[in-house]
């Protein structure tokens, strides 16, 4: 009689939650279809070795399961740190005790906000573009040093001058944390996701990109057309008002 306990069920939450997590990356990343091909391979190695005890079938889909378990570790090795990063930094849990206090950098989030928003606006009259990162949970350290350190605070007219046509720091990429413009023309990674409109530039790649490695939020405003677009979770969304883009960084920057 096969025996149906607690630590079964247990052992089955497991796996979905570690499956959803690799389902979650590799849509993020724009690879779902390896994940299918994954799951394919489960399936197969459960039937086989464990199921129906074909030894022959089961070894030998057991060894491609080690092997592709190295290679999932090496492609998507940025994702993975990620994932990690974000459940070492218990954001959850001070996001649950800040509902029983008063949030204190509630007013300077809201000028923060508003600075960028003013500015993005104005930049967009303009055409003038600009790529300005949010970081959140995840620490951004790595790619503040690729550009030049600012340490200032958020304010519109500098934001306006960072990314002036004519500034030596116009082309990177602006990161703000703790209510400061820590650094400016910094290096993101590039996204290659074939999904992407070629109408879209580097900028948004670049984006994009970041939204796949870190849980930050990139607003961009594009040379081109001056439509702000806003990038996170991997996704972009593109031609965002300003109330809208009030919103959404509130909400993001809100944890």
């Amino acid at each position: 009689m096969i025996q149906f306990g607690i630590k079964d069920i247990i052992d089955i939450l497991i796996v979905a939650l570690m499956l959803f997590y690799l389902y979650r990356m590799m849509k993020n990343s724009g690879t779902l279809s390896l994940f299918y091909g994954v799951l394919a391979f489960i399936v197969v190695w459960v039937l086989a070795y464990e199921i129906f005890d074909m030894r022959l079938t089961g070894g030998i889909v057991d060894k491609f399961m080690s092997i592709g378990l190295i290679v999932l570790v090496i492609l998507f090795q940025d994702q993975i740190k990620r994932v990690l990063a974000d459940l070492g930094t218990h954001g959850n849990l001070r996001s649950f005790f800040r509902l029983f206090r008063h949030d204190k950098h509630r007013d300077s989030h809201r000028a923060e906000i508003m600075s960028v928003v003013y500015a993005c606006m104005s930049m967009a009259k303009s055409k003038t573009g600009a790529l300005i990162v949010f970081q959140r949970k995840m620490p951004l350290s790595d790619y503040e040093k690729t550009g030049d350190i600012i340490n200032a605070t958020v304010n519109t007219r500098l934001i306006e001058n960072i990314f002036f046509k004519n500034s030596p720091l116009h082309d990177g990429a602006m990161i703000i944390a703790d209510n400061r413009i820590v650094a400016a023309g910094c290096i993101l990674p590039v996204s290659h996701d074939m999904s992407i409109p070629k109408s879209l530039g580097l900028r948004h790649r670049a984006a994009l990109g970041m939204s796949q490695v870190t849980d930050a939020v990139c607003v961009i405003v594009s040379e081109e057309t001056g439509a702000i677009s806003v990038a996170q979770g991997g996704k972009i969304t593109v031609k965002v008002s300003a109330p809208d883009l009030e919103r959404i960084l509130s909400n993001a920057l809100t944890f």
